[in-house]
């Protein structure tokens, strides 16, 4: 693999400016994050702050309704609610190591802004969160947990005032203060070598799944699923099952609204190569390469883009990427919550509503869909919807 790239995608289209810290973050991903100390150190926190390993929960009920096996992974019992905290931990320990004193963030739904504040907090760092004017709006409790934990949170009222948006105020933030800031980037996109960074963090996700899975049942599941908007949790929770043939991996994108030509957040089913954020990935853009506006119900995957591994994923067949729309993630917002006490996040809600949708062809087989995180910060969200 060429270095930086995941086949054809990946690379680093960026300002000659930020050659420099993201030429000394890739030393650092050799020199500090491989050692055993580091590593250490790393699990040290995630099982004693963060509580891993998160279980594996059978949903009797609800399987027999579907005629399937289902399983979550629960990320949503993290400390924070969700899966972001898995690489915050482990950039905020780098950031340590690397002798910065500040973390620099962007978030959608918050809850990777949530997670960096708590990491800023938990080993004294400062910490700024850029997000886009409307996710402020549509994610206040989140945005009033990261001033909580001492962290500034910067409304972008730029362009279409989402993620994107964010990405981009946090990226010119990062070339002005980039001596004493490391940006922590929250998902397995952007320019090299944030992608491999982030994928090593969140795979522990999968490194435990499987794991529990055999342990449970004897064999792996048929299926392994996880919603995608950039694709954190979903390539943490794919890593260590990319190897086996028999087991198929679904990531679900957000077709928006559902109507022919909508708005939606699915660039690897409707997309173009393109280039943003520093990457060559799949793109909701223009014939002559300009940004589509994107959306989806829930805040976290309302973005044009997705991370070079999963366009690399796509590009190969490896991965199915199906795509699940606004209408189907709140049928299963409610139904999982009603049938398994489980409320969900909006953004996972896109995984299982996927599976909903395809129970017919799932029949008698196991199903394992990462739970992303927990619905808490949707409600308001959910209410305005219904």
């Amino acid at each position: 693999m060429k270095k930086g790239y995941f086949g054809s995608f990946g690379g680093q289209f960026v300002p000659e400016l930020l050659m420099p810290p993201l030429l000394e973050l890739e030393e650092a991903l050799e020199s500090i994050v491989q050692t055993p100390a580091f590593q250490d150190e790393l699990m040290g926190y995630l099982q004693e702050y963060v509580g891993r390993p998160s279980p594996i929960t059978h949903c009797r009920n609800l399987s027999a309704q579907l005629g399937l096996d289902l399983w979550l992974k629960r990320e949503d019992l993290n400390h924070t609610g969700a899966h972001k905290v898995n690489n915050t931990i482990g950039q905020a320990l780098l950031t340590k190591r690397m002798g910065k004193t500040t973390l620099l963030a962007e978030t959608g739904a918050g809850m990777h802004g949530v997670a960096t504040a708590t990491a800023a907090a938990l080993l004294g760092l400062n910490c700024v969160v850029y997000m886009g004017a409307v996710d402020v709006e549509r994610q206040n409790v989140n945005v009033r947990r990261m001033e909580l934990l001492g962290a500034e949170v910067v409304a972008v009222q730029s362009g279409t005032r989402t993620l994107k948006d964010a990405i981009n105020e946090a990226l010119r933030r990062w070339i002005a203060d980039q001596a004493d800031t490391h940006y922590c980037f929250g998902t397995a996109a952007g320019p090299h070598p944030f992608p491999l960074l982030v994928r090593d963090f969140q795979a522990v996700i999968s490194h435990e799944a499987r794991k529990q899975f055999l342990e449970k049942n004897g064999v792996l599941p048929d299926v392994v699923s996880a919603c995608v908007g950039g694709g954190s949790n979903a390539i943490g929770m794919f890593h260590h099952f990319v190897p086996d043939e028999s087991v198929q991996l679904v990531g679900v994108e957000a077709a928006g609204t559902g109507e022919p030509g909508c708005y939606n957040s699915a660039p690897l089913n409707l997309g173009t190569d393109g280039v943003l954020h520093g990457m060559k990935t799949k793109l909701l853009q223009t014939g002559e390469g300009q940004i589509l506006p994107s959306h989806s119900v829930s805040a976290g995957l309302d973005y044009p883009g997705v991370g070079p591994e999963h366009a690399m994923y796509h590009a190969s067949g490896r991965v199915r990427y199906g795509t699940c729309d606004d209408a189907q993630a709140l049928k299963a917002f409610q139904t999982l919550s009603r049938t398994e006490g489980i409320i969900p996040a909006l953004e996972s809600s896109h995984a299982v509503g996927w599976v909903m949708e395809h129970a017919g062809e799932l029949q008698g087989q196991s199903v394992l869909v990462c739970l992303s995180g927990r619905g808490d910060k949707d409600m308001g969200i959910v209410e305005e919807y219904l």
